[in-house]
C-alpha cells in the first residue's frame, strides 16, 4: 500500500519556485566560466595574440561564479591559477 500524501505547506513550495530559480542563475554562472575558460585554454594552444586578454576575462568569469556561489572559491581559485601557469608556459616556449 502506497504512503498517503501531504498537501505541501506555502513555504515548501515557495521553497520549491526559490530552488528552480536559484539553480538556473548558477547552471548560467558555471556554463559562461566554463565557456571562457575553453576559449582561453584554446587561444593558449593557438598562440593567439589575445591570449592574455582571454585568460583575463576567463579569470574574471571564475571570480564572478565564485563570488555568486555557482562554484566554491577554491575551485575557481584553482582553475585560474591552471590557466594563469598554462600561460605562463606557453608564453615562455
Amino acid at each position: 500500500m502506497a504512503a498517503p500524501t501531504k498537501k505541501k505547506k506555502r513555504s515548501t513550495l515557495k521553497r520549491i519556485r526559490q530552488n528552480a530559480r536559484q539553480a538556473a542563475v548558477n547552471t548560467l554562472g558555471r556554463s559562461s566560466a566554463r565557456t571562457a575558460v575553453r576559449a582561453a585554454r584554446k587561444a593558449i594552444a593557438s598562440g593567439a595574440a589575445d591570449a592574455k586578454a582571454t585568460v583575463a576575462a576567463a579569470a574574471s568569469a571564475l571570480a564572478r561564479a565564485a563570488k555568486r556561489g555557482a562554484i566554491h572559491k577554491n575551485a575557481a581559485a584553482r582553475r585560474r591559477g591552471r590557466i594563469a601557469r598554462a600561460a605562463a608556459k606557453a608564453k615562455k616556449a
